[in-house]
């Protein structure tokens, strides 16, 4: 369903309304979800976002990263999601742009490994880039299991998933919830 939605632009501010695409649909291995896409025609911005159907989801999913099936494990990632791998002091907070997306937990490591690489070319002393290599070893190592890497899904509003039977999964504390950033705050995307 495709709507116009009488809000302005998140990005540049345009008034002349936003095109709200949405499309209810079973998704394999996580059930039914909403997923919600605002594109601006004036300046190209595009957020998108899943959102549970089936009502109030844990809000912490952690997998070890130590056998190889785990690659391929499912995620969802909603917009409020923060992404955490403590043991390499790697986290990704929602910011004002974050969107939501589908993918794997080789996906996800790979995302992690960009920043990285994007990084190593700015770095100036030896002991920061040495850390920055040792990060991707063990990310590359992550990928194909055989590690004690930990990675956590954090979402607030429980939109978020991984789906893997080695998983483990609960409600954040409230202690959590306030100290966590929720993303975006657009209110057309409150159902």
């Amino acid at each position: 369903m495709e709507s116009r939605v009488d809000v302005p632009c998140a990005q540049c501010g345009s008034d002349h309304g936003l095109s709200m695409l949405s499309l209810s649909s079973e998704i394999p291995y996580f059930g039914e979800h909403t997923q919600i896409t605002v594109l601006c025609e004036t300046c190209g911005w595009k957020h998108t976002d899943f959102i549970p159907t089936e009502g109030d989801k844990h809000g912490y999913w952690s997998l070890c990263l130590e056998s190889s099936d785990v690659g391929s494990a499912r995620v969802i990632r909603s917009s409020s999601c923060t992404v955490r791998i403590r043991e390499l002091g790697l986290e990704v907070n929602p910011g004002g742009n974050s969107s939501g997306y589908i993918t794997n937990i080789e996906g996800i490591i790979a995302r992690f490994e960009k920043v990285v690489e994007s990084m190593i070319w700015s770095l100036e002393d030896n002991e920061s880039l040495s850390e920055a290599k040792i990060i991707l070893q063990e990310l590359s190592k992550a990928k194909v299991g055989g590690s004690d890497l930990v990675l956590e899904l954090l979402d607030p509003r429980g939109s978020s998933q991984i789906i893997h039977e080695s998983v483990s999964s609960r409600h954040l504390t409230k202690e959590e919830k306030s100290q966590l950033e929720i993303g975006p705050d657009l209110p057309i995307f409150e159902l």
